[in-house]
């Protein structure tokens, strides 16, 4: 009983500083800096001393706690379930200690800053989600935590709302956050099959239960290992991500070293770790995450040494430490890699929150004390072949390029075939389609066998036609709002051609789709009578400067709407999931790609209405490269 108190209260402490510091004025920044170190303070020191008595009563003995059930169908389960090992131990220290100093940091660093409640709150924010992410004991929980990291990561780098680079950094960074998450959301899904259960981390420790599973599904199995291996790439900015971090230090410098240096980068090693037990015996899997690591490492050390701006040093010489994390944990070297992870964690919050004033002092070095440069090991190199490798490092390999090209560029051009739908006449085209779809889903009797295999993963693919017109979306922004809550829809109905569904799992999906897409479709709507000079999506507006509660209020539908946490759509898009039939691969990717980029498209709306340089100018305007 003692356990679940303690392990809960790592969730709950946070939680309850976060509501708090939302009640705190702005103007209170002493109230603010209170409420955080006492937060953390006190998080701190229950986490030293539970790892204490983990480690002599219970002997370092794995500890999970079932939490309680948010939703019971037969034989579907969505289970909030926490788990306490050697890997939470050490996560869960570095975390809150590395916190702990960064909320004193910044009490001094952001003073009389604006926005400094606003940074407090994303702090506690992040926190939160960081603790609930690395107690998560099983899947479900660990994706809770790992969207709120996504949204955190997006209110810290456009912590400057007010600026262009870090908005439309902020964008990018979020927007490859969510490319990779179609990785752990094909694992989940996947996993639903293998195991038939929501299965805790727990049961995976079972060493013959897996060898068994494994051993009747090797194909599962090794899909389940590569959807786990992309979530973890992306996360921690591996190649062909890696791209990512830099521009994610546009946010102040104290965020920069909790989220970009130390804690966040690190989860995909964290997912690395905790689902070991599951990959330890897939070969192919081992050798594919080592030979990530090894490519990542190669590449981004010598980007990490042509840099001018000391951020990016630091970010891509800590890309090059996760790859050799990377490597150590496909060789099996667990307590290694956790001793890596604290020591990379600290090195960079320290080198990032000094770097101001080192900055300064080398600029007075140079001066006073220049030294001609020393022969280096690329010197030794043809000449050839170390231009090519400067010019290379550089560019940064060309990987903003790279992801264009092949990732976003193709669902915009797909996107653009759509661009005959307008506001007004999307209801002619959606509303006939969707009643033909209806009548075929009542009257499947009519159907021939052969077609009706092919329903579901029709009408998903034309959902997630809808989300891609909507990302490439440019001129109405209600038009992209409405093709998104279309897209679920299309999705739900999609699904329920699989077997016959329970009406109230489909009213969890659509529940949250509709509430917060109608309150959405008002602040749109408003903002469009109000400002209908500056209402599409071809450049930041900066409308927060003016309507801020309205801001606040369409950044909580736009989550909604994309499934966060807050609304019952979640548990819904899990339960959508489960009801995909094994052999439906493309259904699910359909599916997955659908909830992915129409979150990007959602978070799209919101900057380009909402954040960045205001459009009037007698607002104070940042210089577009500041």
């Amino acid at each position: 009983m003692e356990n679940q108190i303690i392990i809960s209260s790592f969730v709950v402490i946070p939680f309850i500083g976060f509501l708090l510091s939302l009640l705190i004025p702005e103007k209170n920044e002493a109230g603010l800096a209170r409420l955080a170190f006492f937060t953390i303070s006190l998080q701190l020191a229950s986490a030293v001393g539970y790892i204490g008595y983990w480690l002599i009563i219970l002997n370092g003995r794995p500890v999970n706690i079932p939490e309680f059930i948010l939703y019971k169908h037969h034989d579907y389960e969505f289970l909030i379930d926490f788990y306490f090992d050697k890997v939470t131990a050490v996560y869960l220290f570095v975390g809150v200690f590395v916190t702990f100093l960064i909320t004193q940091y910044s009490k001094y660093y952001l003073h009389l800053e604006e926005g400094y409640k606003r940074f407090f709150n994303s702090i506690l924010f992040f926190y939160l989600a960081y603790s609930l992410t690395v107690l998560a004991g099983n899947f479900e929980t660990l994706f809770i935590g790992w969207e709120m990291l996504g949204i955190s990561s997006f209110l810290l780098i456009a912590f400057y709302r007010n600026r262009y680079l870090p908005v439309r950094n902020a964008v990018k960074v979020f927007s490859i956050y969510r490319i990779g998450d179609i990785g752990i959301i094909l694992a989940m899904w996947a996993s639903h099959h293998l195991w038939h259960e929501n299965i805790t981390f727990l049961k995976l420790n079972n060493e013959q239960l897996v060898i068994e599973h494994l051993s009747q599904h090797g194909g599962i199995g090794l899909f389940i290992s590569l959807g786990i291996l992309v979530a973890a790439a992306a996360k921690s900015a591996q190649l062909p991500f890696s791209s990512w971090l830099p521009r994610a230090m546009e946010g102040p410098t104290p965020s920069s070293a909790i989220f970009y240096g130390s804690l966040s980068v690190h989860f995909g090693v964290f997912l690395l770790l905790r689902t070991f037990p599951f990959w330890e015996h897939q070969i192919t899997a081992r050798v594919l995450i080592g030979l990530l690591g090894l490519a990542t490492t190669l590449v981004a050390y010598p980007i990490a040494r042509v840099q001018s701006s000391i951020k990016s040093q630091i970010a891509y010489a800590s890309i090059a430490q996760i790859g050799i994390m990377f490597i150590e944990v496909a060789l099996g070297l667990q307590i290694l890699a956790l001793i890596h992870f604290a020591g990379n964690a600290f090195l960079r919050t320290y080198q990032l929150l000094v770097s101001p004033s080192v900055v300064s002092y080398m600029i007075r070095d140079q001066f006073y004390h220049f030294k001609p440069k020393e022969i280096t090991v690329e010197d030794t190199f043809p000449k050839r072949l170390e231009y090519s490798l400067y010019i290379l490092s550089l560019k940064e390999w060309n990987l903003d390029a790279f992801m264009n090209k092949w990732v976003f560029s193709p669902i915009k051009k797909i996107g653009h075939k759509l661009d005959f739908l307008t506001p007004k006449n999307l209801l002619l085209y959606f509303l006939p389609m969707y009643g033909v779809g209806m009548y075929l889903y009542f009257h499947q009797e009519y159907l021939p066998k052969g077609i009706q295999e092919f329903i579901p993963g029709s009408f998903a693919f034309i959902g997630m036609m809808m989300v891609f017109k909507a990302f490439s979306e440019r001129n109405y922004p209600r038009l992209a709002w409405m093709l998104v809550m279309a897209n679920h829809f299309w999705i739900a109905l999609a699904v329920s051609f699989n077997e016959t569904f329970d009406y109230n799992q489909t009213l969890i999906y659509l529940s949250g789709v509709t509430a917060f897409g109608i309150l959405g479709y008002v602040i749109l709507e408003f903002l469009r009578k109000k400002e209908p000079e500056y209402f599409d999506l071809n450049q930041y507006y900066g409308h927060v400067y003016e309507y801020r509660i309205q801001a606040l209020v369409f950044l909580i539908a736009t989550l909604g709407l994309m499934a966060f946490p807050i609304s019952p759509t979640f548990i819904g898009v899990d339960l959508i999931f489960s009801h995909i039939h094994e052999d439906q691969y493309l259904l699910a990717f359909f599916d997955s790609a659908s909830f992915i980029i129409g979150g990007i498209a959602l978070i799209r709306i919101y900057s380009r209405l909402f954040l960045g340089p205001h459009i009037k100018n007698y607002h104070e305007k940042a210089l577009k490269s500041s």
